[in-house]
């Protein structure tokens, strides 16, 4: 409910004041939790009216009592928040079944509390000497997801030596703790930037870290970096828990196998029923690939992974009979989709495997595969919103500005920097069509997370991709499209060719910034294949004349503007006549003496121009081959504006 001016101005200006008057305002405030700048508003129009002294002080000190109140308001509400996330996570631990699974909550509560971009858990592997990820939240990048770390190495390893909460915002430039390339890397490709880091304890050892990382610069306050420190401790105790559990299910695990000599084959068929069972609740559950490797190697009392490197004869055996197949010691079952190879589930050391059991580990691939096409759809569901984006700046050129920016800001994309139109394709020969489709869903995807991480965008297009990626201050677009190229071969493990246009600007507010981009960065593709360049990369500006020649469409007034524009615009804006001083230079041969008896000038005249010339075209603009695109731009020139009679 809203206070009408007129009403205020008669509590303002009528006698005898009291506290209770000054009050009424901000308790109206308090009761329909008004934002905090409305509380300025009644001491203003106070102010404004020219209330008495006495009237704004007590306006004041109500509107200060006001604040504090709210501010504990919003306090308690924030604390209650956070102890119902604790009492749901120690709920979830005192009905422990699954160890991930409450971890995975841990990871995912802490996240969404202290409003952060990713948030994860490493563990201590004694074993190897080393500590892994263990859950992630919000991560993108595989190799991230996949780090393992030696003990003491980056803001972990800081965590783990001094078993305190260490905060980092801005992790590139912190020195604090020691930066390797791999863990640089991993955390390069995620595009973290500011990481807070608590530890997990079981006595006095530390057993792991607890993160929680954003992707721009972040100053974390006090109580969130105690709050993490909560879900850390009750990580902590899950982990406690789930290493008890461990061993009692490990003598219980001794105690079946004893047993299963008396047992009979039913027993056998039921196992295999459970174990059905198991990876059907896993899937609903929306569990993971890992999940399910950990789910059957209890069941098959075996190290089951999921790998996309498995003995390349005992794949292709397993994915031609359709079964799980012996390979020495370990037993190899394929994951496929629809005729495409995904990886395999490898039961390691367990030679001896009775029929139930390989239908086990079968059924438990035929699970990873419907679990890694669910992460795809996931996943393509995501780059199709940068891909729709991406076309409609190509396509549909009557959008709004404003809406194409907020689209691009909710992508992390800036319209307004300047930008490169990237087109990408395949130059390996595909031997079939079930070859090439993959081939290209590789490229569609590595092009979609680089788009993802590197600010830009991403679309499939014309048989290719095509991305646009800001150009970063003393970049060029040449660099960028070499490494582009290396970065999508190196992912695809084929090579990949690619054409970059200009710089582009204004993408937003100049329709055809995008489509002009776009057809040069083609016409640079098409130049690069034409001259044997395949699986390189190379700008537009990269091949002078050349491109005339070799591009389908002859774009003669960019490479006019590009070769003697700098000229062109000084004549035009003071009046000099450049041009036809280079005309005479190069008609006469190149020597100044002739020149100036064609213009009719003195010579030192024309040393001046050309000095002038000189200094707009560079120093190297007599050299044999600058010589023959300026002469060509020169002819190119006259022909599009012949002289009038």
């Amino acid at each position: 409910m809203h206070m009408s001016r007129d009403h205020l101005h008669g509590a303002v200006t009528a006698p005898g004041v009291t506290a209770h008057d000054a009050d009424a305002p901000f308790l109206e405030l308090l009761a329909r939790g008004a934002a905090a700048e409305a509380y300025d508003r009644p001491v203003l129009l106070a102010r404004a009216e020219r209330a008495p002294d006495e009237r704004i002080a007590a306006l004041e000190h109500a509107r200060l009592l006001a604040l504090r109140v709210r501010a504990e308001l919003e306090g308690r509400r924030r604390r209650e928040a956070e102890l119902s996330a604790l009492f749901e996570t120690a709920h979830d631990l005192a009905g422990l079944r699954d160890v991930d699974a409450v971890l995975q909550a841990i990871v995912q509560r802490a996240r969404s509390l202290l409003g952060t971009d990713v948030a994860y858990l490493s563990l201590n592997d004694p074993a190897r000497g080393d500590t892994y990820m263990r859950v992630t939240e919000g991560s993108v990048a595989a190799r991230f997801q996949q780090l393992r770390l030696g003990m003491g190495e980056g803001l972990g390893g800081l965590v783990a030596q001094t078993a305190r909460p260490y905060v980092t915002d801005d992790y590139f430039r912190d020195d604090r703790f020691r930066h390797t390339a791999a863990i640089d890397a991993g955390v390069r490709d995620e595009g973290l930037v500011a990481i807070l880091g608590v530890p997990l304890t079981l006595g006095p050892n530390v057993i792991g870290v607890l993160f929680a990382a954003d992707r721009r610069a972040r100053v974390f306050e006090r109580e969130q970096i105690a709050l993490l420190g909560s879900f850390a401790a009750l990580a902590a105790a899950a982990i406690d828990t789930a290493n008890l559990l461990t061993e009692t299910r490990s003598v219980l695990a001794g105690l079946e196998r004893a047993n299963e000599i008396i047992r009979d084959r039913s027993a056998v068929i039921e196992r295999a029923s459970d174990v059905h069972d198991r990876l059907a609740e896993l899937v609903l559950r929306g569990g993971g690939v890992q999940d399910v490797a950990a789910a059957v190697s209890h069941v098959l009392d075996g190290a089951v992974e999921f790998t996309d490197t498995a003995p390349a004869d005992a794949l292709e055996a397993s994915r031609g009979e359709g079964h799980a197949v012996r390979h020495g010691d370990d037993w190899v079952a394929a994951v496929t989709a629809g005729g495409e190879l995904l990886g395999a589930l490898v039961l390691h050391g367990h030679p001896g495997l009775d029929p139930v059991d390989q239908l086990t580990l079968e059924r438990a691939a035929m699970v990873t595969s419907l679990l890694l096409l669910a992460r795809r759809s996931a996943a393509e569901a995501e780059h199709r919103v940068r891909g729709e984006l991406l076309d409609d700046l190509l396509d549909a050129r009557d959008r709004d500005p404003r809406l194409l920016r907020e689209r691009a800001a909710r992508l992390s994309a800036d319209l307004d920097a300047t930008h490169v139109v990237l087109a990408a394709r395949l130059d390996a020969v595909a031997p079939d069509a079930g070859h090439e489709a993959p081939a290209r869903r590789r490229l569609w995807a590595a092009a979609s997370h680089l788009a993802a991480t590197g600010h830009g965008l991403a679309a499939v297009r014309d048989g290719g991709t095509v991305l646009l990626l800001p150009l970063e201050p003393g970049d060029s677009a040449t660099e960028l499209a070499r490494r582009t190229a290396l970065h999508l071969g190196g992912a695809v493990h084929e090579a990949v060719t690619v054409g970059a246009s200009g710089p582009v600007r204004d993408l937003a507010g100049t329709p055809d910034a995008v489509v002009a981009g776009y057809e040069e960065s083609r016409r640079c593709l098409d130049a690069l294949r034409l001259l044997g360049r395949r699986g390189d990369g190379a700008a537009a500006e990269d091949f002078g004349f050349l491109g005339l020649l070799l591009a389908g469409e002859r774009d003669v007034t960019g490479f006019v503007t590009r070769t003697i524009g700098k000229v062109v615009a000084y004549d035009e804006r003071r009046g000099t006549d450049l041009l036809h001083t280079l005309d005479a230079y190069f008609a006469s041969g190149m020597s100044p003496a002739r020149t100036k008896n064609a213009l009719h000038v003195h010579v030192n005249t024309v040393a001046q121009r050309l000095e002038r010339v000189g200094r707009l075209l560079g120093d190297d603009w007599q050299s044999p081959a600058r010589a023959l695109e300026i002469q060509l731009a020169l002819r190119l020139n006259r022909l599009a504006d012949p002289p009038r009679h």
